[in-house]
């Protein structure tokens, strides 16, 4: 069987990479600034030994490294990172061993590294940028960059790269919540992790425990260290089942409230309303209306078609008029309570008509007063819970991970 090492030939990839230039050269061409300070070279990969750093330690299937190491053998089109057997033994001297003869330490590119020797290819693309190895911290910083952006790699991982973070900070979170970009408590969160018996982080790593539990589970660990795993999958049950309990809960309470305020397809009934074919359906008056053309209006007040008020009168169509409800589409009307068309109450005498009792009526948009009233913003977060412990575990139970994430951006924004 020919090795994809074979098949290379002269191919665009690697045939286009100049050989490396002679440690003189090299000076020269950087100080004429006709090259920068690193550029590309192709090494043997029998010369590169993988960091003893990396926190990752899942790089695919052997079928998934297989294939990618056939697309190498055809076209390389990322360079992996290396830096010098030097700068890094500076960094950490007690690694020689480790790295063995090796002439360079990869940085970046471990999993295209390894598929490669999978298909016996023998030299790889690499830029060497020892500029990233000035210290400790700045070294396993660019290896966590580097995997954030990796799909597979998983949360263990990142809190293994985290802790090693923390050491070469010398123990400053803040210094390592800062160049991740977080704040100390998530930095701290995560590297509890590692406190979790190795089943539990077996079970959040396959995705069977979401992170949310596994991070409780950590601080009640960290408050009876006696717990072992039995223990802890228990507490994860409780857990989940709290959560339902929450969200249903939370489903019920948001349901009600939904039924208390008032919207254009939501108008409350009680009140007196003028229906579309200009019938009311107040109260009733203790004697017949009589309208302006002598007419019976029945037992409650109407707005006529053309405009013309209807009165209760106290006596017949020529008697005077009481200060009953005038209705006009134009507003216009006698000295009682008066509603416009579009059912929105006006004052009168500098009194708001209707202002508690039961003849209120709300608008469409939701004006007016009385019985009525909108439920407001602070009625919806005494709905959420009576303390803001209660009212974050409500917004929890009822957001996905993205959801509650971007909540709270929101909310840091408006502090």
């Amino acid at each position: 069987m020919t090795r994809a090492a074979d098949r290379l030939g002269g191919g665009s990839s690697f045939g286009a990479v100049a050989r490396p230039r002679s440690e003189r050269g090299r000076a020269k061409a950087v100080a004429e600034g006709s090259i920068p300070d690193y550029e590309l070279q192709r090494l043997e990969l029998a010369e590169v030994r993988p960091s003893l750093v990396n926190p990752r330690r899942h790089f695919g299937t052997e079928e998934e490294q297989e294939a990618l190491g056939q697309s190498l053998a055809r076209k390389q089109t990322t360079a992996c990172v290396a830096v010098t057997r030097e700068a890094y033994l500076a960094l950490w001297p007690d690694h020689g061993s480790g790295i063995g003869d090796a002439g360079w330490v990869l940085l970046n590119g471990e999993r295209r590294y390894r598929s490669a020797l999978r298909v016996g290819l023998e030299q790889l693309d690499f830029v060497v940028r020892d500029d990233l190895a000035t210290s400790r911290a700045d070294f396993i910083d660019y290896l966590m960059l580097e995997n954030d952006e990796r799909q597979d790699f998983n949360v263990i991982e990142r809190a293994h790269g985290l802790n090693d973070l923390l050491r070469a900070c010398d123990g400053n979170a803040a210094e390592v919540a800062r160049r991740r970009g977080r704040d100390r408590s998530w930095v701290g969160n995560q590297i509890a992790l590692l406190t979790l018996p190795a089943e539990i982080q077996e079970q959040l790593v396959a995705g069977a425990l979401a992170e949310r539990y596994a991070r409780r589970l950590a601080r009640a660990l960290k408050e009876d260290p006696s717990l072992g795993a039995p223990q802890l999958l228990v507490l994860a049950e409780q857990l989940k089942a709290e959560e339902r309990d929450r969200r249903q809960q939370t489903k019920d309470v948001l349901e009600a409230a939904r039924g208390q305020v008032l919207s254009a397809d939501n108008i409350r009934s009680a009140p007196p309303v003028l229906s579309a074919d200009n019938t009311g359906t107040g109260r009733r008056a203790s004697g017949p209306a009589v309208g302006a053309g002598g007419r019976s209006a029945g037992e409650g007040g109407m707005l006529s078609a053309d405009n013309i008020p209807e009165q209760r009168m106290t006596g017949g169509a020529d008697g005077g008029a009481e200060a009953g409800a005038v209705l006009s589409a134009d507003n216009t009307g006698g000295a009682g309570r008066m509603l416009s068309a579009d059912n929105i109450a006006e004052e009168s005498a500098g009194v708001v008509p209707g202002g508690a009792g039961a003849g209120s009526v709300l608008s469409a948009d939701n004006t007016g007063g009385g019985s009525g009233a909108v439920v407001v913003a602070a009625e919806l977060v005494r709905a959420l819970g009576a303390t803001p412990a209660e009212q974050a575990a409500t917004l929890r139970a009822g957001l996905d991970d993205e959801g509650f994430t971007a909540l709270l951006e929101v909310l840091y924004a408006e502090v």
